[in-house]
């Protein structure tokens, strides 16, 4: 009996008592020692890369659960992928309960570090970057979880993505905190999503600074309950360099804060300056779509406390010069397009398209100032945010 209770207590262990911890160094054969340590690792094992560059020609993959994968620092360990050959991601996972942190990726030829269907994952401290700064030919995501449930993104610090720096589609229970996202198309984007935190980041000279969208026709619709809090929006005046036909090709340069076709989401002291667009975007979906299921219109929006300065005095819209002079040289911090619900703090200064039907275009705009209620309950916030248990890994 007691034997069979020791047995018992062994293969509860969340830690397997014999893992290993594989160290890589820098040099010559490096990426095949990684990869073999990769696909040669068991769960509760960690692989620990020393400090240097590591010259990558082609994409790392990982698919075992429960592994960590550490290096010296952000910008200590930096795999370079400069040289890649295919035109895949840097880093795959695949696995679940898989922590990464502490290194870099540089000129992945695809996304950075793209993780699908990786439940309770963790991104802590890892830097995407494309040196040669926005360009339509840098990978499109520079953080990718998708499909995934239960995701922490703490930390991490993404440059140049054609599409978006910090992207997270398809999931539930995610935070996003105390990251960077810098010279991307968008900087964070949720993307049919549930149950999102997006809190402390810095959104800084993206063509967009944060994004919560909902699209038709993916695997997993019904985006929302999400709260953006608490974040630096400030200077998102990056000319959009996205590839054509990309949907974030449409995100007009100076957007700060831009939700569309999403319900229940909070935007509450945050601190938004020089996005010369709108500091607040809330619009219906505008393309035309075959899906049956799918809402376009932004729904329970809540636009709460937030510090306002210098948006609106640049807008890259149709009939600028006529809204700038309509509005004394400078539109109102928040721009909804007069579809949906909206509801805003009491004091909250805004302007409406109130456009008459979604994915009509601005034919049947009447530009005038915003009319909305004041919420009439708080925020529900259960249930919103990564599992608390992610956090015992940093």
């Amino acid at each position: 009996m007691i034997r069979t209770a020791f047995a018992a207590t062994l293969l509860a262990s969340t830690t397997p008592l014999l893992a290993e911890t594989h160290t890589i160094s820098p040099g010559e054969g490096a990426q095949e020692r990684l990869q073999e340590a990769l696909i040669l690792a068991q769960p509760g094992d960690e692989i620990v890369l020393e400090a240097g560059r590591y010259a990558m020609s082609d994409g790392l993959s990982l698919d075992v659960d429960g592994v960590t994968l550490r290096g010296a620092g952000m910008d200590g360990t930096v795999l370079d992928f400069t040289g890649q050959q295919g035109a895949g991601e840097g880093l795959l996972v695949t696995s679940d309960n898989v922590t990464m942190r502490d290194f870099a990726l540089e000129n992945p030829k695809g996304d950075g570090v793209k993780s699908k269907g990786a439940d309770n994952i963790v991104y802590h401290r890892v830097r995407v970057t494309w040196t040669r700064g926005p360009h339509a030919e840098n990978g499109a995501y520079g953080i990718y979880p998708v499909e995934s449930t239960g995701v922490l993104v703490d930390g991490v610090k993404v440059t140049g993505a054609s599409d978006a720096g910090i992207y997270v589609g398809q999931s539930n229970r995610i935070t996003v905190r105390n990251s960077i996202a810098e010279a991307n198309v968008a900087g964070i984007e949720i993307e049919n999503s549930r149950n999102a935190l997006v809190e402390h980041n810095i959104a800084t000279r993206n063509t967009g600074g944060i994004l919560v969208f909902d699209l038709p026709n993916l695997p997993v619709m019904g985006g929302g309950n999400v709260i953006v809090a608490n974040n630096l929006v400030v200077a998102n005046d990056t000319p959009n360099f996205a590839p054509p036909g990309n949907i974030v090709a449409g995100v007009r340069r100076g957007t700060g804060i831009m939700v569309m076709a999403n319900e229940n989401v909070l935007i509450e002291d945050n601190i938004l300056s020089g996005n010369p667009t709108a500091p607040v975007m809330v619009i219906a979906y505008t393309q035309p779509y075959d899906d049956d299921h799918y809402n376009p219109l932004p729904r329970e929006v809540v636009v709460g406390p937030n510090q306002f300065d210098g948006g609106g005095y640049d807008p890259q819209l149709d009939g600028a010069e006529m809204l700038l002079a309509a509005f004394g040289g400078e539109l109102p911090p928040v721009l909804w397009d007069g579809l949906g619900s909206l509801s805003a703090a009491e004091g909250t200064m805004g302007w409406s398209l109130n456009l008459p039907e979604a994915g009509k275009g601005l034919g049947g705009a009447q530009p005038g100032l915003m009319a909305v209620d004041a919420p009439a309950d708080s925020f529900d916030r259960s249930g919103i945010g990564a599992p608390a248990e992610l956090d015992a890994r940093l």
